[in-house]
């Protein structure tokens, strides 16, 4: 028997004056929402840095794709994300509501 394929998603969040991002990988964005939201990870960077306004998504057939796109997103730079958010967000609107009927 076959191992089933899972989708995954990369995403990227920020803090209400965008000064820091985070660049994630998911195979559950809508669980990744409530944690993130919620601050589940009380140490970790989302929530030392109050990173919760999701400004960018990008979803894949399978998690290795989304893994791989999320390392080249994550090796470039600053300006390079930013132009990448901009390219579908140019005013950095919190896109939570708006994906909660079409991820997981």
């Amino acid at each position: 028997m076959g191992s089933i394929k899972k989708g995954g998603c990369v995403y990227i969040i920020t803090n209400q004056n965008h000064t820091t991002f985070y660049v994630g990988v998911t195979s559950s964005l809508r669980k990744r929402k409530y944690e993130h939201r919620e601050k589940l990870f009380d140490n970790s960077f989302t929530a030392r840095y109050n990173l919760n306004k999701l400004v960018y998504h990008e979803a894949f057939s399978t998690i290795e794709e989304a893994i791989s796109r999320e390392k080249r997103i994550k090796g470039g730079s600053r300006a390079k994300k930013e132009t990448l958010i901009i390219s579908t967000n140019p005013e950095y609107n919190d896109l939570w509501e708006e994906i909660q009927d079409f991820f997981d």
